[in-house]
Parts: structure tokens; C-alpha cells; sequence
């Protein structure tokens, strides 16, 4: 007798067991597609924002033209010292921290009813390479293997423009390596005189400095940043 019930309770489990699993069995699939369907979803809206939304290299900014910001970007062109095409194509990338020191510049002499122009940005050391192969001389080029504040993406080129987008008299073209485009030439008009003030003034301000034989160059102080080899695309 007590054979007999303990081969009816173990039946009595096994099929319970069964019919257990038959409903796993049913609702898995289910469970499956819907995880798969929600991945799938996924996929496409990242693929698609993506396409559209092209995020910027981590810890650089592109400075593009506004009403008050024009680009003049010289070593796209052949108009320049070394007279040859250094870039492929003309954009102007900074480094983060450089695009806010910037941002203040420009708000300041928005301000006043002002603007700027520039004509150099962050340079590839290949493009260092390219400029020291045309003048292998310092006083003119940085070596490559020191590497400018240009090659660290925090140096700028950089005049100013009226709020007409007119650009102001400098005393001298960009990249003059005469005494005339030096800070402590007083021999200038007047009006040259207090552009150059205006604009040394004002990026320094913001943590820009200067050096004393080119009244366009200016670099970010704070922080220290390695030599970039980075190349932009051209779009």
C-alpha cells in the first residue's frame, strides 16, 4: 500500500514538472523577442542620432564665423609667408578651455562694437613639419621636435574687425616678421596704436598672452597641454 501511493505522488510531480516547463517553453520566446526588440530599438535610435549628431573630439572646440567672427585662415590658402597650401582645407579647432577664454573676448568686444578675425588656430605637428621643411629657422618656425603652443591647440592668430565686419588697421599684415609688427613699435598712427592696446589688452584679460615680435599671436596661459598630431577633416 505505501509502495503504491509513493509511485502515484511521484507520477503526480513529474507531471507537474512537465506541464511547468511546456509553459516555460511558451512564455520564453516571448520574453526574448520583446528583450531583442528593445535592443533593437536601441540600436537604430543610436545609429541614427549618430549619423546626425556628429560628436565633437573630446576636449577640443571648432571656432566657426559669426556676425562677429570671421576666419581668414591663411595656411589654407597660399597667401601666407612660406607662399605654399599647408592645409587641406581651412578650420579653426581650440582647445576647450581656450573656446570659453575666447568666448569671453569676444562678449567683451561685442561689448564695445567690435569684432575679430583669425588667421590661425590649432596646427597638426605634421603641418610644424611641413612649415620648418619650407624655413628650417627658429626665429620664424618652431622646431617640430619642440613643438609650438599652436601644436598644442592653444594659440591664436588674431586681429579685429569693426561691427561691420571690416577689418582694423594693425600697422602691418599677419605673419609681418619686420620691427613694424613688433609690440614696441610706437611708430604708428594713432588709431594703430590703440587697436593694438584694445586687443592686448582685452586677451589678456582673458588669459591670453602675448609675445613681443607679432602683435597677432596670442596663447592661453592656464594649463599645460601636449603636442597634438591630430588631423581635421574636410568636409
Amino acid at each position: 500500500m505505501m509502495r503504491s501511493i509513493f509511485y502515484l505522488l511521484f507520477f503526480m510531480i513529474m507531471f507537474a514538472c512537465k506541464n511547468d516547463s511546456k509553459e516555460k517553453a511558451k512564455l520564453n520566446p516571448i520574453l526574448e523577442d520583446t528583450v531583442d526588440a528593445e535592443l533593437e530599438i536601441d540600436t537604430v535610435s543610436t545609429k541614427s542620432e549618430s549619423e546626425v549628431i556628429k560628436p565633437a573630439r573630446p576636449g577640443w572646440a571648432e571656432i566657426t564665423e559669426d556676425e562677429f567672427t570671421k576666419l581668414d585662415l591663411r595656411y589654407a590658402t597660399d597667401n601666407n609667408f612660406v607662399e605654399m597650401q599647408m592645409y587641406d582645407c581651412g578650420r579653426c579647432f581650440v582647445r576647450e578651455e581656450v573656446y570659453t577664454g575666447l568666448e569671453n573676448v569676444r562678449s567683451e568686444l561685442k561689448e564695445k562694437g567690435f569684432g575679430i578675425i583669425l588667421y590661425d588656430c590649432y596646427r597638426p605637428r605634421p603641418v610644424q613639419q611641413k612649415l620648418w621643411d619650407k624655413v628650417p629657422n627658429a626665429s620664424y618656425v618652431t622646431p617640430p621636435s619642440r613643438g609650438s603652443m599652436h601644436n598644442r591647440g592653444v594659440a591664436l592668430d588674431i586681429g579685429l574687425t569693426d561691427a561691420k565686419g571690416e577689418i582694423l588697421d594693425m600697422g602691418t599684415e599677419f605673419d609681418y616678421f619686420g620691427k613694424e609688427g613688433h609690440h614696441d613699435y610706437y611708430d604708428h598712427p594713432k588709431e594703430v596704436l590703440e587697436n593694438r592696446k584694445l586687443l592686448k589688452s582685452t586677451m589678456e584679460k582673458h588669459a591670453f598672452a602675448s609675445i613681443r615680435t607679432e602683435w597677432w599671436h596670442y596663447s592661453y596661459v592656464i594649463g599645460e597641454y601636449e603636442i597634438a598630431e591630430w588631423l581635421w577633416d574636410c568636409q
